[in-house]
């Protein structure tokens, strides 16, 4: 699959609500997945079994009200999307909206990389 054809691939889905389908058919079984600088404790991982843990701890912590994925903007082997999610942090109940960037690298027709880019508000 070409860059662009993956790109709206993963935005259809995750504006469908599907987010494990795009890890079933787009990603590499070697993905790098960073959040930020990916220095906090759990923001580098890599495999499937990363990504997993990953999600697990997203699922026990955020309640997903709504998400929405922009138009993808491709560059090559690279594209970028724009996440807006209305989530509640279940720990402490706060409701909030945030919006991230994410960047993705397309190498032999799989995603071998994500990384997030977005303001924490600590």
């Amino acid at each position: 699959m070409e860059t662009n054809e993956i790109a709206s691939k993963l935005v259809a889905w995750c504006n469908e609500g599907d987010f494990e389908k795009p890890y079933q058919e787009l990603y590499s079984d070697k993905i790098v997945s960073i959040e930020n600088d990916g220095k906090a404790e759990g923001a580098y991982v890599e495999g499937f079994e990363g990504i997993k843990k990953k999600g697990e701890w997203w699922q026990e912590n955020f309640e997903v009200h709504s998400s929405k994925a922009s138009d993808p903007v491709v560059a090559d082997n690279w594209f970028s999307v724009k996440f807006t999610m209305d989530t509640t942090h279940k720990p402490s109940g706060q409701r909030s909206t945030m919006s991230e960037i994410a960047v993705y690298e397309v190498q032999d027709g799989k995603i071998v990389k994500e990384q997030f880019f977005y303001d924490d508000k600590e």
